[in-house]
């Protein structure tokens, strides 16, 4: 690209000085020419005059007489009536210039001059010329140059940029470079990377929230199906199997919150539906896991409430809970559930250290943990609770106690008796 630049560049530059540069050498050579043969002419009146003075005055005319009236480099032939021709100087050879003036007493000048001193005059200008066109095209040149890196930088920078993308790396470089095309493609650009960016970064979150939302139901399956292969009462087998399909069907029901929380985590999907059901659910799953690890888990609170949400989300938000006071907390873990206002709340406590002041703040951010976790689970439950027009917040942090805030299914009024204005 530089290499077209360069030579479009000097191309037009060679046009434009061969049109005005032979036009200008053309009236260059012409204005010589007639400079010099208005020159000639008027030294030729200028002889007559001086010569009819002397005749006038009957002063003798001679060759000695005039030499100091013409140039050096000019000849005249003065012709007197009555008189031999007077020569003044020496008689160019070759083409000459020629200018004849007669005088009002019959006398006739003749000046002369070699046409070579025109030649040289025409030479000079003739490399004024040339040496002004060499250096506009110098000029046009290093312009050219210039210009073509102005412009070919960029793209290749571009191309750069395009290349990265290409390969993986999705960050924005955020340079202009004060050219308007440029500049536009650059923003394009960018504004891919960002895009990119997000999506690798969705697609990360989603692979993150999967493996941790998932880990925990599959561990429970997995214990259910351990326990169907140690036994052989057909009962145990039957009702542990009843249990396990149900925890398949809260698994398919993770994956597909999981995935439409992912499209778009403000979708919800919430419907009326009997809180204990989900309450006693998780205490039920859980109860075993507490069981080995020397624990408790219980419930209390006001029971027959109905909340307004995704059940499939809830649950998961209270295991979340429960297996974060599992793993970082002590003592028995307690599920109580109270009315506020319009809303129903589920608090969720046990006996241990509770939350560090230095993370009340961040508990809820990604990557953000106590001890050592990954840091995603309270982040998850808060994103799954919101999704549904609910909340998740830390009412206390030592000892920690997390609320899950809920809407409560609005029950028809009373009608209230008609007034009778008097």
């Amino acid at each position: 690209m530089r290499r077209r630049l360069i030579n479009s560049t000097l191309a037009v530059v060679l046009v434009v000085i061969a049109v005005f540069g032979v036009s200008l050498v053309i009236v260059e050579t012409r204005t010589i020419g007639n400079s010099a043969q208005e020159s000639v002419d008027s030294e030729a009146l200028r002889l007559v005059s001086v010569i009819e003075a002397k005749v006038l005055e009957q002063e003798r005319v001679d060759d000695g007489v005039l030499a100091e009236q013409i140039g050096p480099d000019r000849f005249a032939r003065i012709e007197i009536p009555g008189n031999p021709p007077v020569e003044v100087g020496q008689r160019p050879s070759g083409s000459v210039i020629r200018g004849t003036a007669a005088g009002e007493l019959g006398e006739r000048v003749t000046v002369e001059e070699s046409r070579a001193t025109v030649t040289r005059e025409v030479g000079r200008s003739l490399m004024i010329i040339a040496a002004v066109a060499l250096l506009a095209v110098v000029a046009a040149v290093l312009l050219a140059v210039r210009q073509a890196n102005r412009l070919a930088s960029p793209l290749t920078d571009l191309a750069e940029t395009a290349e990265r993308l290409g390969s993986g790396d999705p960050r924005p470089r955020h340079k202009r470079y004060g050219v308007p095309e440029l500049d536009r493609v650059a923003d394009v650009l960018d504004a891919s990377a960002e895009r990119i960016a997000r999506m690798l970064t969705a697609e990360r979150r989603l692979a993150a929230d999967a493996s941790h939302q998932l880990r925990t139901p599959l561990t429970a399956l997995s214990m259910r199906l351990e326990e169907i292969y140690a036994t052989g009462d057909p009962d145990i087998v039957k009702e542990e199997a009843h249990v396990a399909l149900t925890q398949v069907e809260r698994l398919t029901d993770v994956v597909e919150r999981l995935l439409t929380n992912a499209r778009d985590p403000r979708t919800g999907s919430a419907v009326a539906f009997d809180l204990d059901e989900v309450v006693k659910q998780q205490i039920e799953e859980w109860r075993p896991a507490y069981r080995s690890a020397g624990r408790a888990i219980v419930c209390s609170g006001k029971q027959g409430m109905r909340a307004v949400g995704t059940p499939g989300a809830v649950a998961q938000v209270l295991a979340a809970l429960i297996e974060n006071s599992l793993m970082h907390g002590r003592g028995t873990v307690a599920l109580r559930t109270r009315v506020t206002g319009n809303q129903a709340v589920i608090e969720v406590t046990d006996e241990g250290p509770g939350v560090p002041y230095d993370l009340g703040a961040r508990i809820f951010e990604r990557a953000i943990s106590g001890r050592n976790s990954t840091g995603i689970g309270l982040a998850v439950a808060r994103d799954l609770a919101e999704a549904d027009g609910g909340r998740l917040e830390l009412l206390q942090q030592q000892p920690a106690v997390f609320a899950l805030f809920l809407s409560r299914e609005a029950r028809p009024r009373e009608q209230e008796p008609e007034r009778t204005v008097r």
